[in-house]
């Protein structure tokens, strides 16, 4: 997208900026005071909460030292504010594998969320959530789901917080043009909400949890207000709605819920089975694959078209084993179908907080990450020009 365009180029800008800067002779303090921090931060035992105001109140100090400083002499509030938003993307990426995902607790709820979204992905639907049909959009919610999907490309909390409001940006400029031409009061929250919540179930956007957590930590605070605070909060809301989903959640079923997601959970199983078969045994996944294939497509089963006199001691090893495994997955599913699990509560919409209660919220709820711009790991320190 354009503006995606846009905000990428001008973070470049802004970055190569604020380290043309450092690299001036007159900066060298500055420098200094930077490169002690990082040192001290990294061998320093990991809080979250410790570490969060430790760079808050570094970030803070440079503030000060910065506006002070003869190189900004004359600087306007946007030339500030650009160099500040270079020292966050300079900090932060150092410190990143040091600040991101580092507690077993994020990992494990990071994978809990990424697993229950992947099975709603395959049954729930925009009336489950109550989304009207005349603002469903499923077409144009793509480019919303891409932008969230985004977020692991980058590792300043600036830029992951963009792609949040590139998202929610999307999502409220296609409800406000489908309630005008339908004549339709804007809903506020009450529309935004649901289609962000699905949004987020059709992308599951990685390590969600871990994302939204760190940015609430090391974004800068007073850039976390407004329209960024408004989108981060109903993101963190949405996160919440997701973790506690349940059948009397939707507007659905609960027999029919617990069956679709017991019948995706044995597509997942399935699935991993034969993934594991394909690399452990990459030859014979690709005869049985080739099996799998009927002219008239009435089949999509191992063997199904095969002869008794193809069949090799191997081959009845293996359907054995497939038939032992079917037949325990069977038997599951068909108590899980008898014995739906007990009602529970349904949980409303959740309300969008504070900056304290999101924070309470994802404390306690707690990798390699892609490479991000080329030109952040190409700066490995402040060459000082002669």
């Amino acid at each position: 997208m354009d503006t995606a365009a846009s905000h990428s180029s001008s973070s470049s800008i802004m970055f190569y900026d604020f380290l043309d800067k450092m690299r001036n002779p007159a900066s060298l303090n500055l420098v200094k005071s930077i490169k002690s921090f990082i040192v001290s931060f990294q061998f320093s035992s990991a809080n979250p909460e410790n570490d969060s105001e430790r760079v808050q109140e570094f970030f803070s100090t440079m503030e000060a030292a910065i506006m002070e400083h003869p190189l900004w002499a004359g600087a306007t509030d946007d030339e500030f504010d650009c160099s500040m938003e270079g020292l966050e993307k300079y900090i932060m990426t150092k410190l990143f594998s040091r600040t991101f995902a580092i507690s077993p607790e994020d990992v494990r709820i990071d994978q809990e969320i990424s697993e229950k979204i992947h099975l709603l992905q395959s049954f729930l639907r925009p009336e489950h959530l109550d989304i009207p049909p005349f603002l469903q959009n499923e077409a144009s919610w793509l480019l919303a789901e891409k932008e969230l999907q985004k977020i692991n490309a980058f590792r300043a909390p600036r830029e992951k917080l963009h792609c949040i409001m590139s998202c929610c940006r999307i999502i409220n400029n296609l409800l406000l043009n489908a309630s005008i031409s339908e004549n339709h009061v804007p809903g506020g929250a009450d529309d935004f909400l649901p289609v962000l919540i699905y949004v987020t179930i059709k992308a599951n956007p990685p390590q969600l949890h871990s994302n939204l957590k760190y940015i609430q930590l090391y974004r800068r605070q007073e850039k976390l207000v407004s329209e960024s605070s408004y989108y981060f909060t109903n993101l963190v809301s949405a996160k919440s709605f997701i973790v506690q989903l349940n059948a009397k959640s939707l507007s659905m079923d609960e027999i029919e819920f617990e069956e679709s997601m017991q019948a995706a959970k044995l597509d997942s199983e399935v699935s991993q089975v034969e993934a594991l078969q394909a690399q452990m045994d990459p030859i014979s996944s690709t005869r049985m694959h080739g099996m799998k294939k009927n002219i008239d497509g009435r089949s999509n089963y191992p063997y199904m078209e095969a002869e008794p006199g193809e069949l090799t001691v191997e081959d009845v090893e293996r359907l054995l084993s497939l038939y032992k495994d079917v037949v325990t997955k069977f038997s599951s599913l068909c108590r899980a179908v008898r014995h739906p699990s007990a009602t529970r509560t349904k949980p409303s919409l959740p309300v969008p907080k504070g900056r304290d209660d999101i924070l309470l919220q994802l404390e306690g709820q707690s990798q390699i990450i892609p490479e991000e711009k080329e030109e952040v790991h190409k700066v490995k320190s402040f060459p000082v020009k002669n």
